[in-house]
């Protein structure tokens, strides 16, 4: 609302080539309470109206004038401006106390569908697994918020020349009865060991290709151990998922496609798109200043590339998506450039609408985990021990686990430290939960009616941040970074945290006030945590 009437004002005084959506993006909120409640920078009208930054922040200061605005001053070529703190206390508090606070209606009647998670069978579920998962499932969260309809598409990975590396290595050194006790560490054990023996005896590889293309051809044998892997690893990783609290729309592996690629192939060669090189199929992307995409090996093998362009068409004609979001690494970023650009060259406008959403690694006394050179950390391990040290109450250790990665910006790598996401004090998930519990303790202690005629300055910086949820939701799903929510819950529960130690919230005569504030903090706390995929906890 303020930002509104600001912008417009300005539109006026300054004209109209200045229209009042370019100049609401100009305005700024102080990082210091004496530079007021918003700013408007007057440097970048300098050259426009060839005058000194001061002068136009002086003249634009005097004519500035509103019921909500308390004062306005020119300092150092900016416009501070300070609202009327208890209009705007009533105001933010009646509309955090409406159903929904935060949501936004910008996605209504579209459809985001997002490709998150996506472990391999097989192979252990690892802290390195769980950054797509937990990112993925907070922009999914995030896009509900903002109105569209999310579609959550777990893409495991069932297929691929590593399985017949698996194959292999299960006909050599593999037994059942031991793969039934544990089987994803076994299988991982089994899988590792053919890449240490693999360096000394490369005969190993062209054994592992020999079984890929058995699984291919449908090889009674090679498919009815893949089936069995296959089996094993989603019962285990169904676990994983039910104490993260997070569920799909659609669980489907890459090998969903292996009959339906000859379609695209077809497709890309009738549109004259392939070419052969070296015995391989490619489709070449100099244009795009990229190298050529392998559609189909040397020894007649698909790619990842050939089932990504299958599913990505798939999933258009499934979802009808406006926008399509892979939550992927960084490493994987050459690939979707790639797989974007085919489609495109093919004809498909809603290539465009496709969107690689990259994130760091998952760091290990600062280097990268890696199943295949075994150093990993399960993530089921990782949360059996955080729930232990928050005594035994999942809910907090499972949050820390998430939240100590969402915090990062996510093309940030995340050193993992399972005391730094386990502390009550600083920038970590039991330190916003105790908040909400502390602010839960406080409700309960008094019977209270909801009064947002608030007239206490002390709140003011926690009613700014009531104010800024959101625009910060906006802000998130944007940029695709669950990390703004992260930080935001941080400041809200700093400042509020700041209020409880300097103010008799339970005096007598401000009481249903000061609780009204406290239980619209409660909302938005939980609302917060909500979006990055945790849960409240009334106790601790």
């Amino acid at each position: 609302m303020e930002k509104e009437i600001i912008a417009l004002q300005l539109a006026h005084i300054l004209g109209e080539e200045f229209p009042p959506e370019d100049l609401q993006q100009k305005l700024e909120y102080p990082k210091h309470s004496q530079h007021g409640d918003i700013s408007f920078p007057c440097f970048f009208l300098a050259g426009h109206f060839r005058r000194n930054p001061k002068e136009i922040a002086e003249e634009l200061s005097s004519q500035l004038t509103h019921p909500i605005f308390t004062k306005t001053e020119a300092v150092h070529g900016y416009v501070n401006i300070f609202l009327d703190q208890p209009f705007m206390t009533n105001h933010v508090l009646n509309r955090v106390l409406q159903e929904g606070y935060g949501s936004h209606s910008f996605g209504e009647g579209e459809r985001v569908v997002l490709d998150l998670s996506a472990p391999n069978i097989a192979k252990p579920f690892s802290m390195g697994h769980l950054r797509s998962t937990i990112i993925g499932n907070s922009l999914a969260l995030l896009a509900e918020k903002c109105g569209y309809t999310s579609v959550k598409i777990n893409y495991i990975g069932d297929y691929g020349t590593q399985f017949g590396h698996l194959l292999a290595a299960y006909k050599k050194w593999g037994d059942e009865e031991t793969i039934q006790k544990a089987p994803l560490k076994e299988l991982s054990n089994i899988y590792v060991r053919f890449h240490e023996e693999s360096k000394h005896d490369p005969s190993l590889i062209e054994e592992g290709r020999e079984w890929f293309k058995r699984l291919e051809k449908g090889g009674t044998e090679a498919v009815t151990l893949w089936k069995w892997f296959r089996e094993l690893s989603l019962l285990k990783f169904d676990e994983i998922y039910e104490q993260l609290g997070i569920s799909f729309d659609m669980t489907r592996g890459e090998a969903y496609y292996s009959d339906k690629m000859e379609e695209t192939i077809s497709l890309l060669e009738e549109k004259g798109m392939v070419e052969k090189s070296d015995g391989a199929l490619v489709v070449r992307l100099d244009e795009y200043d990229l190298p050529p995409c392998l559609i189909v090996k040397s020894n007649g093998t698909t790619t990842y590339a050939t089932r990504d362009l299958t599913a990505a068409i798939d999933r258009y004609r499934t979802y009808g998506f406006s926008k399509s979001l892979y939550v992927v690494g960084n490493e994987q970023t050459l690939h979707f450039e790639q797989i974007k650009k085919v489609l495109e060259k093919a004809g498909f406008p809603w290539a465009s609408s496709m969107q690689h959403i990259s994130f760091g690694m998952m760091l290990q006394n600062g280097k990268k985990m890696s199943t295949r050179k075994g150093r990993t950390i399960l993530l089921e391990d990782v949360l059996q021990e955080a729930g232990e040290r928050a005594g035994g109450n999942n809910r907090i250790g499972t949050g820390a686990v998430i939240f100590h990665d969402l915090k990062h910006h996510r093309l940030n790598d995340v050193e993992f430290s399972l005391d730094d996401m386990l502390t009550f004090e600083g920038t970590t998930g039991p330190y916003i939960q105790y908040t909400y519990a502390r602010a839960i303790s406080l409700l309960d202690k008094a019977e209270f009616s909801l009064n947002t005629e608030l007239d206490d300055s002390s709140a003011w910086e926690v009613v700014k941040q009531l104010h800024a949820f959101p625009e910060e939701i906006e802000r998130a799903f944007l940029q695709s970074d669950p990390s703004i929510i992260a930080r935001y819950v941080l400041r809200l529960a700093k400042y509020f945290n700041q209020y409880y130690a300097h103010t008799k919230i339970l005096q007598a005569d401000q009481l249903d006030k000061r609780l009204t504030l406290v239980f619209s903090v409660t909302k938005v706390l939980e609302e917060g945590l909500h979006l990055l995929g945790m849960e409240t906890v009334e106790k601790m």
